[in-house]
């Protein structure tokens, strides 16, 4: 759901330079703007935004980002046009879900999804999810979605992958033990890799006990419209807990 191979890179903040947060971080790759957005999508920016963009605070228990303390915190990187995350606020309504997506044209579409079936428990940042992970206090998330992340394929390009051991590391630190991250892609080289990463981390463990656990899309876990255009192969589905070894 990020950004394509070739694209150049953005910073995680809505200002055209990083800051130095970011530059001590990396930047992400991807798309920022796209399309002009209609009228009444910039209307939606302008209005409704506001009252859902979630504003950084280092240390805030995330609970608080929510007018209604909810009992957990889930958090959707890269969330696209929003169809999961929608699903899953719509279906744990006492769970507050925050959703992080730099390209503007899928935070517009969440927007429009969200004028049309409002739900309280969703919150947007329109930027880098990083950002959100190292402003977290220790043991705050319940679940972590990675879905269908930009493969970026090219060797050269490999270093913009979102998952990374470091990125690992600050999810570890910031989700509770039994806590899970879960993992799509229909890239089998996108696949390898984050395999490798995260059998490698022990604070993650893979759930999985046969290959049907991993080829088969649970049934919480609803279909995006990326997952059925089917670009690369077959989706595969991974589930792994957090440990309470760190």
């Amino acid at each position: 759901m990020a950004g394509s191979p070739g694209r150049r890179p953005i910073s995680p903040t809505r200002s055209s330079a990083p800051s130095e947060a970011a530059r001590q971080r990396g930047l992400v790759y991807g798309r920022r703007k796209g399309p002009k957005l209609s009228a009444h999508q910039q209307h939606l920016r302008d209005t409704l935004l506001p009252r859902l963009e979630l504003h950084v605070e280092p240390g805030r228990d995330p609970r608080n980002y929510f007018s209604d303390a909810p009992d957990d915190v889930w958090l959707e990187i890269g969330f696209g046009a929003g169809e999961h995350l929608l699903w899953q606020a719509q279906h744990h309504p006492h769970v507050g879900l925050i959703g992080a997506e730099p390209y503007e044209g899928g935070v517009a579409k969440l927007l429009s999804k969200l004028e049309r079936t409002p739900v309280p428990n969703i919150r947007i940042h329109e930027g880098d999810a990083r950002e959100i992970v190292a402003a977290l206090p220790d043991r705050a998330l319940g679940r972590v979605f990675i879905l269908f992340p930009d493969p970026w394929p090219k060797t050269r390009h490999h270093k913009r992958r979102f998952v990374q051991m470091d990125v690992l590391d600050a999810l570890a630190r910031a989700m509770k033990p039994g806590g899970e991250l879960r993992f799509a892609t229909d890239d089998a080289g996108y696949l390898a890799w984050t395999l490798e990463r995260l059998m490698a981390h022990r604070a993650f463990a893979w759930t999985a006990q046969c290959a049907q656990d991993w080829l088969s899309r649970p049934s919480d876990w609803p279909q995006t419209r990326y997952e059925a255009k089917a670009l690369h192969g077959p989706p595969v589905f991974l589930r792994f807990v957090r440990t309470p070894i760190v």
